[in-house]
């Protein structure tokens, strides 16, 4: 086990401009879970920037909108955080009242589960879009802009309509915050401003992920028609429960009376609660695996290639560009869904125009999930956070990329099941860079550094506390079997690790 000594400042005359320590000290006036480094130390010797349609957008480049965007951003910071909750929706419930009840002024699909949330709703929303609907979508977290998580038109918001949303509710959420025990969290207010802004738009259709949970998360205020359950693990076992089955409980909540809920593979124990709260409901239910599924996939170059079984019949030759199981079957999920929502399964008998799901699908993106952000040697980034999705990512990098050797760079929560998550790419990782993101959540590197010596043994081990000096001796160790040897890095752990990453690898 290894620790690099820190880095000199950096020269002056360096055109990548500000230290990371400099970046980083700027970023604390802010939520750490808004925050991203914004730039890096150094280039980390990367070639493109980022695709076109990546669906990631960059700081606004006019610095008065600029200015207003962090304004917003450190008003919404001073709330309390996403991952403190407060079993209620009173105060949601009131925003929306005093809002004119904007989640009522269109249909909406709501989303749960442990992983894949937002892969599906992406897919949901592409499907959506390509039948000629507008659909906003609500997402979290974001992965490095705010901004990315209230989308229109397949596309995060502009600043400026951010920004304006914001400034168009606060007056009601001031009134909120004086009649109630605690003020409006930052959860709680972003959702305000998502369902206020796709009734102002207005959307056709909104696609709707919850934050944590179900029953009491701030997004159940709506009454979606189709309700979606993407595969339940353990997650968050503090707050939702020790077992799937508790779990699931919480995330049932979403279910309500009348709709249509398409259930992905689930532990017995979850499935059993779900279907007992359908029941209940008297909701209708879709299957993975039984009234719906993938019934064949096939590696391809970019993604993979995909035969699904749909509620109204087959749909063939499928390419979707992103890799591993997991996704197959997301896409199995966001089909059903769509299909749910089209009301075939149960009022209609017939399937949607195959081209169209092709065309939908073959366009999908999901930054952050099995992303190449840099070749030679190949470096992917995957947002995994658990053992379910770390043994998910583990399974699609070994299939997509065929790596003769693979480096990971780790830098987890500390509020995760570590242990959990490095047990799970132990077998597919040569060697691990353990290290930490820019935020108050992130674990300790020496906590880390002594797990992961643990699973993979003192020689797999490399410790490096900042994230740039990471990724840098992550690409030194792929590099050192050669030019053509076929080496690659994968950085994991965390969806702000990721973030944070992708910022420092793309900007060429």
């Amino acid at each position: 086990m290894s620790e690099h000594v820190p880095h000199e400042d950096p020269d002056p005359d360096d055109p990548t401009g500000d230290s990371f320590e400099e970046i980083v000290g700027a970023e604390t006036d802010r939520d750490p879970d808004l925050a991203v480094i914004e730039a890096g130390s150094r280039t980390l010797r990367t070639q493109a920037g980022p695709p076109e349609g990546d669906g990631i957008p960059a700081r606004p480049q006019d610095p008065e909108t600029d200015r207003a965007l962090r304004e917003v951003e450190s008003e919404l910071l001073a709330r309390w955080p996403e991952t403190k909750l407060d079993p209620s929706l009173v105060r949601v419930e009131a925003l929306m009242d005093l809002l004119g009840e904007p989640q009522r002024a269109y249909p909406s699909i709501h989303i749960t589960g442990t992983n894949g949330k937002t892969s599906t709703a992406r897919m949901i929303e592409g499907l959506l879009t390509a039948f000629e609907l507008r659909a906003g979508r609500y997402t979290s977290p974001h992965v490095q802009s705010i901004t990315e998580r209230i989308s229109l038109d397949g596309a995060p918001v502009a600043p400026e309509k951010f920004i304006e949303t914001y400034r168009d509710i606060k007056p009601y959420v001031d009134m909120v915050d004086s009649t109630q025990e605690h003020r409006l969290s930052f959860f709680e207010v972003l959702t305000g401003m998502a369902y206020a802004a796709f009734a102002d738009a207005p959307v056709d259709v909104a696609v709707v992920e919850v934050g944590m949970g179900g029953s009491w998360d701030a997004t159940n205020v709506i009454d979606g028609q189709v309700a979606v359950v993407t595969p339940i693990d353990l997650d968050h076992t503090n707050r939702l429960g020790g077992t799937p089955g508790e779990i699931a409980r919480e995330k049932a909540g979403i279910v309500k009376e009348g709709a249509t809920v398409v259930l992905a593979q689930q532990p017995v124990d979850a499935a059993q609660v779900l279907l007992k709260k359908a029941v209940e409901v008297d909701a209708t239910v879709a299957r993975a695996g039984m009234e719906f599924g993938v019934v064949s996939r096939e590696v391809a170059v970019g993604g993979q290639l995909l035969t699904l079984r749909g509620l109204g019949g087959e749909y063939p030759e499928l390419f979707l560009p992103l890799h591993g199981a997991h996704q197959a079957q997301n896409a199995a999920v966001a089909l059903a869904a769509v299909e749910a929502f089209f009301g075939i399964g149960s009022e209609h008998a017939r399937t949607l125009d195959a081209e169209t799901i092709r065309t939908a699908f073959a366009s999908v993106v999901s930054p952050g999930r099995m992303e190449v952000v840099r070749r030679s040697p190949t470096v992917v980034l995957d947002a995994a956070h658990n053992p379910a999705g770390a043994r998910a990512a583990a399974a699609a990098v070994s299939e997509a990329f065929s790596f003769s050797r693979l480096v990971g760079v780790v830098g987890p929560s500390g509020e995760k099941d570590v242990r959990g998550l490095l047990e799970a790419f132990e077998p597919v990782f040569a060697e691990v860079v353990v290290t930490r993101n820019s935020t108050h959540r992130a674990m300790d590197v020496d906590e880390l550094a002594a797990i992961a010596v643990e699973v993979f043994g003192q020689d797999r081990v490399q410790v490096e506390p900042r994230l740039d000096d990471a990724l840098e001796e992550a690409i030194t160790l792929a590099e050192e079997e050669g030019e053509f040897s076929g080496a690659g890095v994968l950085v994991t752990g965390s969806v702000i690790t990721v973030g944070e990453a992708r910022l420092l690898m793309r900007r060429g």
